[in-house]
C-alpha cells in the first residue's frame, strides 16, 4: 500500500495516516476511520464530518451526517484503514473530533 496522503492530528498529538479520494468512492469490506473534507480558499482540508465504520462496504457514516458533509461542501473523503476493534476506532474518532471539531460532528 502507498503512504498516506495526509495525516490528521488528533488532540492528543497523536497522527494518523489517511488515503485521498472523492467523495463518492466505494471501497472493499474492511474497517476503518472518515473524514469527509473540503479545500479551503488557503488550499487547506477543513473537516466536516469525522466517523468510523466496521465496513466501508456498508457506508461512510450514518445517511445524515454524510449528507450534512455533502451539503456543506464536501469533495473528498479521507480514509484510514484501521483496526476491527471498534473502541479503538471510537478513540481515533474522538481524538480528531476534540481538536478539529468538525461542523456535522456537532
Amino acid at each position: 500500500m502507498n503512504p498516506p496522503d495526509i495525516y490528521w492530528t488528533g488532540a492528543s498529538g497523536k497522527k494518523y495516516g489517511y488515503w485521498i479520494h472523492p467523495v463518492n468512492a466505494r471501497f472493499r469490506k474492511i474497517a476503518g476511520n472518515v473524514v469527509f473534507a473540503r479545500k479551503t480558499a488557503e488550499d487547506e482540508w477543513e473537516p466536516l464530518y469525522i466517523g468510523q465504520t466496521r465496513n466501508f462496504d456498508f457506508g461512510f457514516a450514518d445517511e445524515q451526517k454524510e449528507n450534512c458533509a455533502k451539503k456543506n461542501g464536501a469533495t473528498h473523503v479521507h480514509v484510514h484503514f484501521s483496526s476491527p476493534d471498534e473502541p479503538v476506532r471510537n478513540a481515533e474518532k474522538k481524538d480528531l473530533v476534540a481538536k478539529w471539531k468538525p461542523i456535522c460532528n456537532s
